[in-house]
Parts: structure tokens; sequence; C-alpha cells
């Protein structure tokens, strides 16, 4: 268990302020390391053959291995149907893949158990396993036939370098699939926004008194919408809840009022349909009717479309995505966004975020 900090900085503080740095090292060790090579070469071989290829993970590591679906996607090109795919762990349980396919797990410590189990049942059906981990002595490298190393550990229970190492790997393997070497020095210029709080500190303002958070996205959106709601809660505690964006617009508004909170994360998506950014400025209006404070996490083209008066409780808008990708940038550029919000909800709620509550004895035993 982290030690506990009555006040901050946290280890979250810490770990968050540790990010793009990290990143540049740890996508500079990447480009020589002859495991991504290997990974690469299972990914081409297992596309080449129309064979399944999967991600899987639990918690912040299946939101994780959601991007790295994305990312591989993207590099490959797949299309109509033959997407890779990003499943819940105890799903690849249940529906164990067959001979050929690949399954790559994504666990920082190693230790959830529905994620090694599902690298044993995939490997005993005959498929070809991959694990994304902290170190080759963690306990799920056992269940991998490849495995990539990220060697640094998160020292918070609630996970950020957790989080952006798998998708740091995810970027350099997609490079190697498209044979576009990533620019380390643009990733950690695209993550260096730990110094400024501001707009995350008068979110966490403006949320005052709320009871709950609802985070919204569309399209990979969606994968920071959930890391983001997670954060929340875990970190401060507060219960929080993902959507699609047209979910929200259809049901969950319900039982939203003045108390509750939205979030909405809309980064520069390239080739998003016009219908998406209607939809997204009808449900910020629609927060505004019901009286809910609303703010957001926008690129700089997405912030231009909305007035300062849909988000009330304030936004971040987020740097430019250079020389990386578009679909690595639309993954990166929230991370640490997202990650500075929970860690000030954490400090305006006074409660450490690095425990996930465990200090609790309830809490303890629940998670035991």
């Amino acid at each position: 268990m982290p030690p506990f900090r009555s006040r901050p900085p946290y280890l979250m503080t810490e770990m968050i302020a540790a990010e793009p740095a990290l990143a540049e090292r740890l996508a500079r060790r990447l480009a020589g390391d002859p495991a991504v090579d290997a990974l690469a070469e299972a990914v081409r071989t297992a596309a080449a053959a129309r064979a399944p290829i999967l991600t899987t993970g639990c918690g912040t590591s299946e939101h994780a291995a959601g991007a790295v679906a994305a990312l591989l996607t993207d590099a490959l090109g797949l299309t109509g149907g033959r997407e890779v795919t990003a499943v819940q762990a105890l799903d690849g349980l249940a529906r164990p893949l067959e001979r050929g396919s690949l399954l790559i797990g994504v666990s920082h410590e190693g230790r959830t158990l529905a994620t090694n189990e599902a690298l044993t049942a995939a490997r005993a059906a005959g498929a070809t396993t991959a694990l994304i981990t902290v170190s080759g002595r963690s306990p799920g490298a056992e269940h991998a036939d490849l495995l990539i190393e990220t060697l640094e550990q998160d020292q918070s229970w609630c996970h950020t370098v957790g989080y952006l190492s798998p998708l740091i790997v995810g970027v350099v393997l997609a490079g190697r699939l498209s044979g576009r070497r990533p620019d380390v020095r643009a990733l950690r210029a695209l993550l260096d926004v730990t110094d400024d709080h501001r707009a995350a500190s008068s979110i966490a303002s403006g949320f005052t008194g709320t009871d709950r958070i609802l985070v919204a996205g569309w399209g990979v959106d969606a994968i920071s919408a959930r890391e983001l709601a997670l954060k929340i809660a875990e970190g401060a505690r507060l219960p929080a809840a993902a959507h699609d964006v047209e979910t929200l617009l259809h049901g969950h508004l319900a039982a939203a009022n003045r108390w509750t909170g939205l979030v909405l994360i809309r980064t520069d998506q390239e080739g998003e349909p016009d219908v998406v950014a209607a939809r997204a400025d009808r449900l910020l209006r629609a927060a505004r009717l019901l009286g809910m404070p609303a703010a957001a996490i926008l690129g700089e083209r997405a912030s231009r479309a909305f007035g300062a008066d849909l988000t009330p409780a304030g936004r971040v808008v987020l740097p430019r995505g250079g020389r990386v990708p578009p679909v690595a940038a639309s993954l990166l550029a929230p991370v640490i966004p997202l990650q500075l919000l929970a860690e000030r909800l954490a400090r305006a709620r006074g409660v450490n975020p690095d425990t996930l509550g465990r200090e609790d004895p309830a809490q303890a035993s629940a998670h035991a």
C-alpha cells in the first residue's frame, strides 16, 4: 500500500509531474527493444492470416488496452470488421481465442487475476499471447509468449504512469507497423502540460457541491472518458460514469440535475463526422437547461465550436498534436489534463487519491 500522505503533494501528484520525461525515456528505449520487433511481427502475421487480434485488461489497463487496439487498427489500416478488438478480461476468459489468434494483455503490475487467466486460456487454445507490464518479474509474465517491459512502476494506486506507459508502447508499436518512427520530442511536448494546473483547478472548483460526474466522449475520446470517470471514482471518491455522447442524450440525462457535473472530452479527431459536433453541442445545451455544471477537455478546433457559456465550470484546451500522428495525438493529449482534473478533485474533497480509500477497513475488506 502506498504510504499515506495527509496533504498534497500526493504520490499521484508526483507521478503526473514525472510523466512527460518518462514518456520520452520509454519511447527512446523501446525504439531499440527487440521485444517490440517480435510483437510487431506477431501482429503482422495474425493480420495477414486474417486471424483475430485482441487486446485486454482490467480497470485502467482495460482503457489502455482499448487505446492500443485503436493505435494498431490505425497503423494496419484495418476496416470492415477486421479491426483489432479490445475486450474486458472476463470476456476474454469466457471466449478464449482459437489457434493462430493473438491476445495482447495490459497489466501494469501483472497481478490482475482475470487478465492472467484470459492469457492462460488463450495460450491453452493455441493463440499467441503477449503482455505489456512493468517487469518480466511480474506474475503475469509467465502467461505470455511475448513480453514488453515498461520498467518504471507507478507509486500511486490511482494509476497515471500505469495508464500512460502502455499507450507509449502502443504508439511505438504502431510506428513499427506503419514504418513511421515516432518523434519522441514531439511526444514529450504534447504531454508537457503538467505545470499548467489552473484549468483543472478551476473545473474542480466549479464542481463544488456535485454528487456525481458524467463524462462523455466519441470515438477514441470515449476511451479517455472512461479513464477519467475511473480516476474520479478511485482518486476523488466521487461517483462517476462515462458514456458515449449519443448514449447520454438518450436516457441518462433523465436522472441529471444541478448537482450532476458533466465533462465532455472532444479532441480534434481526424475524419470526425459533422453530426458528432452537432450532437456534442446539443448535449452541452441540454446540460445548461438542466442547470448542470458542465466542463470540457477540448482540442483547439473543437474549442472554437463551443461558446464559453456552454462550459460554465471551465475548460481545458489541449495543445496541438504537431508531429504526433492524429490517432496517437487524440489519445495522448488528454492524458495529463484528465489526470490533473481527478487529482484536483481529490484535493477539493480532502481525500488522498493514492490509496483508493483502502485506509478505511471496510474498503480494504471489500477489495480483499
